[in-house]
Protein backbone atom coordinates (compact mmCIF):
# COMPACT_ATOMS: atom_id res chain seq x y z
CA UNK A 1 0.00 0.00 0.00
CA UNK A 2 1.18 2.88 -1.22
CA UNK A 3 0.40 6.78 -0.36
CA UNK A 4 0.57 8.30 -3.73
CA UNK A 5 1.64 12.42 -4.28
CA UNK A 6 0.87 14.77 -1.90
CA UNK A 7 -1.86 16.85 -3.10
CA UNK A 8 -2.71 20.14 -1.47
CA UNK A 9 -6.57 20.93 -0.58
CA UNK A 10 -8.15 23.13 -3.32
CA UNK A 11 -10.58 25.91 -1.15
CA UNK A 12 -14.12 25.78 -2.88
CA UNK A 13 -13.86 29.39 -3.65
CA UNK A 14 -10.55 29.44 -5.57
CA UNK A 15 -12.92 31.18 -8.50
CA UNK A 16 -12.51 34.27 -6.33
CA UNK A 17 -8.56 35.02 -5.86
CA UNK A 18 -8.38 36.21 -9.04
CA UNK A 19 -10.42 38.78 -10.91
CA UNK A 20 -9.01 36.20 -14.57
CA UNK A 21 -11.09 33.34 -12.62
CA UNK A 22 -13.73 34.89 -11.45
CA UNK A 23 -15.00 36.35 -15.07
CA UNK A 24 -14.35 32.40 -16.46
CA UNK A 25 -16.42 30.96 -13.61
CA UNK A 26 -19.00 33.94 -14.60
CA UNK A 27 -18.84 33.26 -18.65
CA UNK A 28 -19.21 29.20 -17.49
CA UNK A 29 -22.13 29.87 -15.71
CA UNK A 30 -23.45 32.07 -18.66
CA UNK A 31 -24.45 29.60 -20.68
CA UNK A 32 -27.14 28.76 -17.92
CA UNK A 33 -28.81 31.74 -19.14
CA UNK A 34 -28.13 31.30 -22.67
CA UNK A 35 -29.88 27.65 -22.16
CA UNK A 36 -32.84 29.87 -20.76
CA UNK A 37 -33.72 32.16 -23.16
CA UNK A 38 -33.65 29.48 -25.74
CA UNK A 39 -36.26 27.53 -23.33
CA UNK A 40 -38.19 31.40 -22.61
CA UNK A 41 -38.11 31.78 -26.74
CA UNK A 42 -39.39 27.92 -27.02
CA UNK A 43 -42.12 28.64 -24.48
CA UNK A 44 -43.52 31.90 -26.65
CA UNK A 45 -43.57 29.84 -29.77
CA UNK A 46 -45.50 27.26 -28.14
CA UNK A 47 -47.86 30.09 -26.77
CA UNK A 48 -48.23 31.56 -29.76
CA UNK A 49 -48.89 28.55 -31.74
CA UNK A 50 -51.37 27.22 -28.96
CA UNK A 51 -53.35 30.20 -28.32
CA UNK A 52 -51.50 31.44 -24.94
CA UNK A 53 -49.96 34.16 -25.53
CA UNK A 54 -52.27 36.14 -23.83
CA UNK A 55 -51.47 33.77 -20.37
CA UNK A 56 -47.53 34.02 -21.60
CA UNK A 57 -47.65 37.59 -21.29
CA UNK A 58 -48.97 37.67 -17.88
CA UNK A 59 -46.31 35.40 -16.90
CA UNK A 60 -43.77 37.33 -18.72
CA UNK A 61 -44.81 40.77 -16.77
CA UNK A 62 -44.82 39.09 -13.30
CA UNK A 63 -41.56 40.74 -11.05
CA UNK A 64 -39.77 37.95 -10.91
CA UNK A 65 -39.97 36.47 -14.42
CA UNK A 66 -38.84 39.95 -15.08
CA UNK A 67 -35.80 39.88 -12.46
CA UNK A 68 -34.70 36.88 -14.13
CA UNK A 69 -34.89 37.84 -17.61
CA UNK A 70 -32.70 41.02 -16.70
CA UNK A 71 -30.36 38.63 -15.41
CA UNK A 72 -30.30 36.18 -18.28
CA UNK A 73 -29.99 39.42 -20.53
CA UNK A 74 -26.56 41.26 -18.37
CA UNK A 75 -25.16 37.22 -18.53
CA UNK A 76 -25.85 37.05 -22.29
CA UNK A 77 -24.04 40.12 -22.73
CA UNK A 78 -20.91 39.11 -21.19
CA UNK A 79 -21.04 35.59 -22.85
CA UNK A 80 -21.28 37.63 -26.11
CA UNK A 81 -18.29 40.30 -24.94
CA UNK A 82 -16.51 37.24 -23.21
CA UNK A 83 -16.89 35.39 -26.57
CA UNK A 84 -15.87 37.97 -29.04
CA UNK A 85 -12.69 39.11 -27.00
CA UNK A 86 -11.55 35.20 -27.18
CA UNK A 87 -12.61 34.73 -30.66
CA UNK A 88 -9.53 36.66 -32.18
CA UNK A 89 -7.04 34.21 -30.89
CA UNK A 90 -9.27 31.09 -31.95
CA UNK A 91 -9.74 32.48 -35.12
CA UNK A 92 -7.26 33.00 -37.71
CA UNK A 93 -8.03 34.83 -40.98
CA UNK A 94 -5.75 35.20 -43.69
CA UNK A 95 -5.96 37.64 -46.65
CA UNK A 96 -3.33 36.73 -49.87
CA UNK A 97 -1.12 34.93 -47.55
CA UNK A 98 -1.23 37.50 -44.27
CA UNK A 99 -2.92 37.46 -40.87
CA UNK A 100 -5.54 39.77 -40.22
CA UNK A 101 -4.22 41.47 -37.40
CA UNK A 102 -6.83 40.63 -33.96
CA UNK A 103 -8.22 43.78 -33.45
CA UNK A 104 -9.76 43.79 -36.99
CA UNK A 105 -11.44 40.51 -36.50
CA UNK A 106 -12.64 41.49 -33.06
CA UNK A 107 -14.04 45.11 -34.54
CA UNK A 108 -15.57 43.18 -37.52
CA UNK A 109 -17.32 40.82 -35.07
CA UNK A 110 -18.66 43.80 -33.00
CA UNK A 111 -19.56 46.00 -36.09
CA UNK A 112 -21.49 42.77 -37.22
CA UNK A 113 -23.09 42.23 -33.95
CA UNK A 114 -24.27 46.25 -34.29
CA UNK A 115 -25.58 45.68 -37.88
CA UNK A 116 -27.44 42.68 -36.77
CA UNK A 117 -29.27 44.47 -33.86
CA UNK A 118 -30.17 47.28 -36.40
CA UNK A 119 -31.95 45.47 -38.55
CA UNK A 120 -33.50 43.53 -35.81
CA UNK A 121 -34.74 46.75 -33.98
CA UNK A 122 -35.86 47.87 -37.48
CA UNK A 123 -38.02 45.10 -38.08
CA UNK A 124 -39.65 45.14 -34.44
CA UNK A 125 -40.31 48.81 -35.13
CA UNK A 126 -42.32 47.68 -38.26
CA UNK A 127 -39.57 48.82 -41.16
Amino acid sequence: MSAGPYRRPVSTFWWLRRRSYFVFVLRELSSVFVAWFVVFLLLLVHALGSGRYQQFLALSASGWMLALNVIALLFLLLHAVTWFGLAPQALVIRIRGRRVPQPWVLAAHYALWVVLSAIVIWVILGG
